[in-house]
């Protein structure tokens, strides 16, 4: 089927309907609709935290579908050792379609630092969420020819997500989809654990959420899960999911 024809499918979906349908799902069985509606176009957007390493076990180990669903990284060039290894080991693990992107115009972060200035991320950090994400994820999700994206979101994680629905329209008119959105924090683990799924050691040292090195700090006890996430800025969200 072409992109055309597989997109014009998706964008004929009732959202609404289907988001009723779906809302007491688990994310297995959201999974499993989306792989069955969507053979083709579909891509998992990752970040390699815990959330994101449930899906990937589902879609990899539960799933197995026929064409394997692409997992899109964004290289920041700014992550922990510790995510990058997590990548490698879980590449291998799953034998993962890993497709990386980055920005285009450096290959390090000293580079960056010389061409964008040093700590971009405090003086412009909307310039360095638009270099180091927001621009290479709509690259990666366009050269990947997607017409729907999987995330690891949940309502649970901050109050700018609790109305997430189960799907939604992105502003390119694809398809996204939140299978853990009625899931919590909790669950995630419980699946981590029962599943013995890879996970990013940072979590162990009180990362509840993990992004790029110098933009995250452990959360204290009583701390909301993304508290340590541009700490101190007011900032909830990076702009890829806004």
């Amino acid at each position: 089927m072409m992109f055309a024809e597989v997109m014009q499918k998706v964008q004929a979906l009732d959202l609404a309907v289907l988001n009723q349908e779906l809302e007491a799902a688990q994310p297995r069985e959201i999974l499993a609709w989306a792989t069955e509606t969507l053979p083709e176009g579909l891509v998992q957007a990752s970040a390699f935290n815990v959330d994101d390493m449930v899906i990937t076990d589902l879609l990899y180990r539960e799933f197995r579908p026929r064409h394997p669903v692409p997992v899109l990284f964004l290289d920041t060039l700014h992550h922990f050792p510790e995510t990058l290894e997590l990548v490698a080991r879980s590449t291998q693990h799953y034998d993962l379609n890993l497709k990386i992107y980055r920005i285009m115009t450096v290959d390090s972060r000293s580079a960056f630092a010389q061409r964008y200035g040093d700590k971009l991320w405090e003086t412009d950090i909307e310039q360095f969420h638009y270099l180091t994400k927001i621009e290479p994820l709509q690259r990666g999700l366009a050269e990947l020819g997607t017409v729907a994206w999987i995330t690891g979101r949940r309502r649970d994680q901050a109050h700018t997500r609790s109305d997430m629905p189960i799907l939604e329209w992105d502003k390119q008119q694809r398809l996204k989809i939140n299978p853990l959105a009625n899931w919590t924090r909790t669950q995630s683990w419980q699946y981590v654990m029962e599943h013995q799924v890879p996970y990013n050691p940072l979590h162990d040292q009180g990362y509840a959420s993990i992004g790029d090195e110098p933009l995250t700090t452990p959360v204290a006890e009583g701390e909301d899960e993304r508290a340590g996430r541009w700490r101190g800025t007011g900032k909830t969200e990076c702009g890829i999911h806004i």
